[in-house]
Formats: structure tokens, sequence, C-alpha cells
């Protein structure tokens, strides 16, 4: 038959409900984990019970039967008993005998009877002088045997103790058989397992307690989450660790690889990500430093490695639980796109900059000519126009002339015009010059390094003690390092602050986000070989000197080039020298 499908929104809502109504018992793990744990401890309850009880049933039995045969020996080995087979009535002697025993003893019936089972004795009185019942007394009066029978007798099912009466030659005279009811064996059965099956029942509701209590407990553990959404979040955070662009290395205390994604496994050079997990980490990436966050527990970040063949920057955390350390996990990045992506926002930001400068300074510059004009000073806004292209196409010819990379000759052209704007003069010494194009590493630093102590310079001239703020730049790349030398004529930096100046967060200028540029710059030359130093300006103010390694930064080949260069320069100039003073000698 087929079910019809839901056809509006209505529909479709009530058969969601009744659809979760049907499965709310199937998707929930505190139901499941209760009903599984307490009908299994349940199942094993009502086995154990039922195997006790009947165990207990076959005890109480055997006993019954035991007892049985203890009385009937004891009745057949009494004098009384047996000397009363001697007289002509023996059911006078032994019927009073046998009832007072059997009233002491609790059984049912004590039966006396003779070699050919006529009874001496009986509860019935009536019946005395009458076969016995049963056909279970041949082992007794023929092999002279004791034991257990169960068999009907004139009183219904009974339990037996069958014992032959020997006379003092030796001879089988008769038997006793001592009976207890079966109904009353059940009773007494009954009467015991009861209480067993109370104690079953207990733990059966004990046991559902627990079980609903280890299913609370299990919840807790897993936030509440069902086994569903486990299984969903554990698929979604294998996706997210393999779609994102950072690569991601875990590892547990004993310093395991217990997870890697697909990024990670690009940068290590591995396909199969089942080769990395259990392996010791100092064998896969022996620098990662993982062991040594482990055995610290402190964290690091943005360091700087190598992962096989791609430089990264690495964050380093451990991993934590009641405050001890379960493990660590790394996160790193490629440099190359980091440094890609910084120049590429550096060039944005420079070039917005330059752009803002330029229109905000020549606005100023047209509406000046826009006066001139209306003033009919036609002369004057000529000489202006004269002025400005002059001192920007003298600007432009210096930087192409001395700095051979364009990235630094934009960023020196923007500082300019930033400089103009905000009132200050900046110079740029006329020994400067750059003679080697920049890597792209390189650009990022230079640009980092000459941008902020510029932009410091500019800041201490504009609160210096005179009315005419300047700053003077030079640079140069002669011999093995590139040297950047920025100066002012501010109020200069105390001498207690020539240490601190260069730390993290520490700064003469008030305000927020400060204390920054200089501990980049301090920062980005100890890693790229050089070192940034502090002196007293020629202008009065502070003179910052930075160093750089330069094979760390200019493109190989333009270095190779300009060492030969400098080769070729010094070696015409000893030839000059020594033509020079050949010639000297001569006209002497």
């Amino acid at each position: 038959m087929s079910v019809s499908r839901p056809r509006t929104l209505a529909d479709l809502q009530r058969w969601r409900r009744t659809r979760a109504r049907r499965s709310w018992y199937k998707r929930s793990f505190r139901l499941q984990v209760m009903l599984l744990v307490g009908l299994l401890l349940a199942g094993m309850l009502l086995a154990q019970g039922t195997y006790l009880n009947h165990r207990k049933a076959e005890i109480i039995s055997q006993q019954m039967g035991e007892r049985a045969l203890a009385v009937a020996k004891t009745v057949a080995s009494m004098p009384q008993i047996i000397n009363a087979f001697a007289i002509p009535d023996p059911a006078f002697i032994i019927q009073p005998l046998a009832e007072r025993i059997r009233h002491e003893t609790g059984a049912r019936y004590v039966v006396v009877g003779n070699a050919r089972s006529i009874r001496y004795s009986h509860p019935v009185p009536e019946r005395i002088g009458k076969p016995m019942v049963g056909g279970d007394n041949d082992q007794a009066l023929i092999h002279g045997q004791f034991y257990v029978s169960e068999a009907t007798g004139s009183l219904g099912t009974a339990i037996r103790g069958k014992a032959p009466i020997w006379d003092e030659e030796g001879n089988i005279i008769g038997l006793v058989s001592v009976g207890f009811m079966m109904d009353r064996v059940a009773m007494d059965v009954a009467r015991y397992n009861s209480f067993g099956w109370a104690l079953v029942a207990l733990m059966i509701c004990l046991g559902f307690a627990g079980a609903y209590w280890l299913s609370q407990h299990l919840k807790k553990v897993i936030l509440g989450l069902e086994p569903y959404e486990i299984a969903r979040l554990a698929m979604e955070k294998e996706a997210i660790l393999q779609s994102i662009h950072e690569g991601i290395l875990a590892v547990n205390r004993e310093g395991h690889i217990t997870l890697v994604n697909q990024q990670a496994r690009r940068f290590l050079n591995l396909d199969d990500e089942h080769v990395l997990l259990g392996q010791p980490i100092r064998e896969v990436v022996p620098n990662s430093r993982l062991l040594e966050v482990l055995r610290r527990g402190e964290q690091e970040f943005d360091q700087e490695m190598w992962l096989g063949d791609h430089p990264v920057v690495v964050n380093r955390v451990p991993i934590l639980h009641e405050g001890e350390i379960e493990g660590a996990v790394a996160t790193f990045r490629s440099r190359r796109e980091i440094v890609d992506l910084s120049h590429a926002l550096t060039q944005a930001s420079r070039d917005v900059d330059m752009l803002r400068a330029q229109a905000h300074e020549f606005s100023n510059k047209l509406y000046t000519i826009s006066g001139l004009l209306q003033l009919e000073r036609i002369e004057e806004a000529l000489a202006l126009i004269h002025q400005e292209t002059e001192r920007a196409q003298a600007q432009m010819s210096f930087l192409m002339r001395n700095v051979a990379d364009a990235v630094l000759s934009g960023t020196l052209l923007g500082k300019l015009t930033r400089a103009r704007e905000l009132g200050v003069s900046l110079e740029i010494d006329e020994q400067s010059s750059l003679s080697c194009p920049l890597t792209p590493t390189g650009q990022e630093v230079m640009m980092s390094v000459v941008g902020n102590l510029l932009d410091n310079a500019c800041h201490a001239a504009l609160n210096g003690p005179t009315n005419e703020p300047k700053v003077r730049l030079f640079f140069t790349d002669l011999g093995e390092q590139l040297l950047i030398e920025v100066e002012d004529n501010g109020p200069g930096v105390p001498a207690q602050f020539a240490e601190s100046i260069f730390q993290e967060g520490f700064s003469t200028k008030t305000g927020k986000h400060q204390g920054i540029g200089l501990a980049l710059v301090a920062r980005l030359c100890r890693q790229h070989g050089g070192a940034v130093t502090l002196e007293e300006s020629e202008l009065g103010g502070a003179c910052f000197i930075a160093v750089l390694d330069r094979s760390l930064c200019a493109q190989p080949d333009q270095q190779q080039s300009q060492q030969r260069y400098q080769q070729r320069y010094q070696q015409r100039s000893q030839q000059q020298f020594q033509s020079s003073t050949k010639n000297s000698d001569h006209d002497s």
C-alpha cells in the first residue's frame, strides 16, 4: 500500500511530529543505555534466581527425604518395635509408639508393616491390617536397603524414607515407611523461594536505578549529545579540519601523532594519513617543539620554522584537562602566502596613503592656483606650477637614480608626500643608494623598518622644541649589510628609556595601540641578521640606526652582480691610481 505524501506545510509538520514521536525512543541515548543495562541485568538476575530457587527446591526435597529416612532408621532400630513382632497383636504396641513419633517429627505418617507389607500402624486406624500402597517396598523387604522414594500412597503423593526391620537373628521381619507429603514440601519450597524472588525483584529495581544513573552520567560526559549528534559533529569536524587552509598537527601526552589534516600532509609531502597516526613526532617533525610544549605547558605564537621544504609560521598550545597536560596542538600556515598577502596589503595601504596625501596637497595647490588666476596673477600661478613640477620631478629622478627597488621607491615617495602634508621637512641624504633589488621578504622588511622609523621621527619632530620640524633619512647597501639611519630634531629619548624603548607595549606617546612600531623594527632586524640602535642626532633629537643582513633581503643574482660591480670598480680605481702614479713619476 502506497503511503500518501504530505501536500501542504501543515501536513509536513504533522508528519514530522508523528515521525519524531515514533522514533524518539530509537534516538534517545539515555533511554537506550538504561533499557540495555537494566534488561541485561534483569535477565541475568532472573536466570540466576531461577537456577538458585530450583536448586533450593532440590535441596529442600533432598533434606525432607533424608529426614524421613533418618526417622525410618530410628524407628526400625527401636527394640520395642522389634519385640512387638513376636506377640500375636503387634499393632497394639506399634500403633501408639508410631503415632507419638509422627507427632514429634512432623511427618505425615509413620507406617510399620510386616514382611508381607501388612500395616501395623497408620494415621488412619481403620487402615491397620491392610496392605501398604505404593509398590516400592521390595528394595527394603527383599534386598534390605535403606532408600528414599517418591510414590503415591493412600494419603497421596509423598516423599518416603524406607528402612528394613531385622530381628536378633538378622532376618528381615518388616519395614518402616516415613512420609512427608509433597504439598507440604511444595509449601516449604514456595516459602523459601518467595524470599529469594523478593531479593531478585529488589536487585532488578536497584539495577534499573543504577542503569538510569549510568545513563545520566554518560549523557553528562558526552555533553548532553546523542550518538547521532556526536557522529555528525565528528564528520563536521573532520570536514572542517580537512578544508581549512592551515595545517594542524596534534600529539598526545606521549608525543605520538593523533591528528594531521590534509594541509599538514601537503607540507610533509605525505598522501596517506594513516602513515603518520601513532608515529612519534620526534621522528616525523624533529623541529616541531611540541615535546617542549608538553614538558613546559607554555603557549608559543607566531614562531617561524621549516616544515619539509616550506617556511611556515607556527602556533603551539598545550591541551589541558583539569590542570593536566593531555597533549599539544600545532597550527601552521605558509609564510610565503603570509608574505605575499602582507606585501599586497602594504602596497595597497601605501598607495592609499600616498593618494590621500597627494589629493590633500594638490587640492591646496589647486585652490591657490585658482585664487591667483581669479586675481589675474597669471605669472605667479605659472611659477607655482613650474615649482611644483620641478620638485616632483627632482624627487622622482633621485629615487629612480639611487633606489633600484621600485617598491621601496614608492614607499619613500609616499612618505615624502605624507611629511609635506604634516608640515615636516623630510630630507633624503644625497649619498643614499640602494643598488640591489629586494626579495619579497626584503621589500616587506624594508617597508616596515623605514616606514615605522619615519613615522616615529615625524611624530617626534612635530613635538620638538623648534617650529621647523625636520627629519633626515640615509640608507645604503654598500658592504654586506643594509644600513638605514633616521634622525629628527624632536625632544629625543631620555637616557632611562634607551633600552626599554624597543620593548613591545612601551611608548613615550599617549593613547591606545602605541608601543608597537619600534618593537616590530627591533624584531625584524634581529630576525634578519641585524640590530637597531639609538644615538643622539646631529639635529638635536634622536637618531635610530637599523642594520640588516643584505644576503637575507636582496635578490641573490643582483647581490652577486653588485659584488662583481664593486670588484670591477675597485680594480678600475686601482688601475687609474697606478697609471696616475706612473704619469706623475714620468713628469717628475
